[in-house]
């Protein structure tokens, strides 16, 4: 790994043994507030391990930043890549609210009518619909799936438990519909699975982050979800409300979606399966 893309506590393990008593109490606390690291000036940080001021800038060129600011700018670099670190101090309600609205704006100002029609379209009469999402974009896969099932048979959430992609994803075609949720840090391989899919003829909507677009050409389809915050984590909100949008249009051109969203409530009434209080 090169030095520059070396993560702060790697850098730490490595070359703690060789670090000064001080030094090290200065390095432990950049381990203890690692998640916000960023938030502090480097005087603050020497009050909080208890070292001078120019301990903490030889610890700083020891570990490879040229100062503080370095170590800023790195802590950037990580968190632009889906780290959980706090680069700058967390926004206020009404910051949040703000970026979250530009988000969701970002998005629908993209997103066009002609598309959704026929992604839904595709999703209401696929033979089978597969819903990908691991890691952090498990949660709107889950979603979407959960949606779509209320409303059409056979769609299945991959990798189901106990299974690899692979046993989900063989034997797909073109009469199927992949829809590949990916919002970063993302799992192992995403590109190599879209092409296999792509490969055996599958439809394919990749939803994901920026850090995919160098796959939007190659997909059937491509919807772009903004995820900027302040803060240390990536917001859900625009790839959530997109899964919304999804779900009501095919629930719009799905004949007999109706019948099967009281056939499924019929049942919940005969197991008991809902507290309708």
């Amino acid at each position: 790994m090169k030095r520059a893309a070396t993560p702060l506590e790697d850098r730490i393990a490595a070359g703690y043994g060789d670090l000064s008593p001080q030094e090290r109490r200065a390095a432990d606390a950049l381990l203890d507030h690692l998640g916000d690291l960023g938030t502090y000036r480097a005087t603050e940080l020497a009050a909080l391990a208890g070292v001078s001021k120019a301990t903490m800038s030889r610890l700083f060129r020891k570990l490879g930043y040229e100062d503080f600011e370095g170590l800023r700018e790195h802590l950037r670099v990580q968190r632009g890549r889906g780290l959980p670190i706090a680069v700058d101090p967390s926004p206020g309600l009404r910051e949040r609210l703000e970026q979250e609205v530009k988000n969701l704006e970002k998005v629908y100002s993209a997103l066009d009518e002609t598309l959704l029609d026929e992604v839904a379209e595709a999703l209401a009469t696929a033979r089978d619909v597969v819903v990908v999402g691991r890691r952090g974009s498990l949660g709107p896969a889950t979603q979407l799936r959960r949606n779509l099932i209320q409303v059409r048979g056979r769609v299945h959430l991959a990798p189901g438990p106990g299974q690899s992609l692979a046993d989900d994803l063989v034997g797909l075609g073109p009469e199927d519909v992949v829809v590949v949720v990916s919002i970063r840090r993302h799992a192992f391989q995403v590109a190599a699975m879209v092409k296999s899919l792509l490969a055996d003829g599958v439809r394919v909507l990749l939803l994901a982050d920026s850090s995919l677009r160098r796959l939007a050409s190659g997909v059937t389809w491509w919807i772009e979800c903004p995820i900027a915050t302040e803060g240390a984590f990536d917001s859900m909100v625009a790839p959530v409300s997109v899964v919304a949008i999804l779900s009501d249009r095919v629930h719009e051109v799905l004949d007999g979606a109706a019948d099967r969203v009281e056939a499924i409530d019929a049942r919940y009434a005969l197991l008991r399966e809902i507290d309708e209080r």
